[in-house]
């Protein structure tokens, strides 16, 4: 099969790679889209994710969508046609899958299966994020429940409520999704500190004060539209200083995430600086994705999620030329990008 290789950092390539193997729980799916992740995926690319212990060789991508073809021997909650998040390929000798998404193959796992079966939580947890889909949903669109159900766990774990007001520090695609799920939840205000090339399209997120980030006094003047201080704030980026900045804008007992990664260690000794003052903090990775999911899929349904805002589907470019998708997002024509795993 084809598959979205870094082989060394900063040389992606579409090349042959191992078809899956197809394990007792697992499913063999068509891959159909995958989404490009604007941080994760560039980073990766470019050899610099503040994650340890990613090696090269590897397959791009963990926003992908596939439908089922195959079923392992014991899978019984999954059927061919299902269409199943998070699917990509495997690792295989001297080729890590990180996460696996941008292939023409990939495999998901019937993980209630392997849980009611008496295996241990550690086989299968991580396989939470293989959730079946309304075989209605777009699956260009799909690849969006991701992104959305890493935020809307992230973001319902850090209190925000109907009614709240909430500052956003970044306005990539995870800046957006957390104010498009705050303003579906009901938040009362919602501010946001970014590239001002996308201040027009945060207002059809939600998002009704907008600060370039760049200036200290714009950023500043968002108190206008919370006063008393907000209620809660998000850094979706994770950049030097952008948190401490902001902490004059928050009420004394606002909660902060830090979701973003892009300076991690130095942003994690940051963060318990400010948990000494006894200011609640939540770190990068302090959700669960598949907790998420029923929640996510009702708001699709209502039509309070729309993946266009992010990307446009029909402008996707095939596996070959993922490269075009990684582009969009570059040159800042697309919050995100979509790329059609198959023909």
């Amino acid at each position: 099969m084809r598959a979205a290789v870094v082989r060394t950092k900063g040389a992606l390539a579409v090349e042959e790679v191992p078809d899956p193997l197809v394990g007792p729980y697992d499913v063999l799916c068509e891959q159909l889209f995958g989404g490009v992740c604007a941080a994760t995926d560039r980073h990766l690319i470019r050899g610099d994710l503040p994650i340890p212990g990613i090696t090269y060789p590897l397959i791009l991508g963990h926003e992908s969508i596939g439908r089922v073809v195959e079923r392992g021997a014991k899978v019984r909650n999954l059927v061919v046609g299902d269409l199943v998040t998070r699917t990509g390929a495997r690792d295989t000798d001297g080729l890590k899958a990180t996460w696996g998404g941008f292939a023409q193959l990939g495999l998901g796992s019937d993980w209630q299966a392997m849980c009611d079966d008496g295996l241990p939580e550690a086989e299968w947890k991580h396989f939470a994020v293989n959730q079946a889909l309304p075989s209605t949903i777009d699956p260009a669109a799909a690849t969006m429940m991701i992104t959305w159900r890493e935020t809307h766990s992230y973001i319902s774990r850090l209190g925000v409520a109907a009614g709240s007001s909430l500052l956003i520090l970044g306005s990539g695609g995870n800046g957006f999704s957390f104010a498009a799920l705050a303003k579906a939840m009901g938040a009362g205000t919602i501010a946001m500190a970014g590239n001002p090339r996308w201040a027009d399209l945060a207002g059809k997120a939600g998002v009704s004060a907008f600060a370039d980030y760049r200036d200290a006094a714009s950023v500043q003047g968002l108190n206008r539209v919370a006063p008393e201080g907000f209620d809660a704030a998000i850094d979706a980026v994770g950049a030097t200083g952008a948190i401490e900045a902001a902490l004059p804008l928050l009420k004394p007992e606002a909660p902060i995430g830090m979701y973003g990664i892009e300076a991690l260690g130095e942003r994690m000794a940051a963060l318990n600086t400010i948990r000494e003052t006894g200011r609640r903090v939540h770190g990068p990775g302090e959700y669960s994705e598949a907790e998420a999911h029923a929640a996510v899929l009702a708001l699709v349904h209502t039509g309070k999620l729309d993946a266009s805002l992010w990307f446009d589907a029909a402008a996707a470019p095939d596996l070959e030329d993922i490269g075009l998708a990684i582009d969009a997002i570059e040159a800042g024509r697309s919050l995100k990008a979509v790329v059609r795993l198959s023909s």
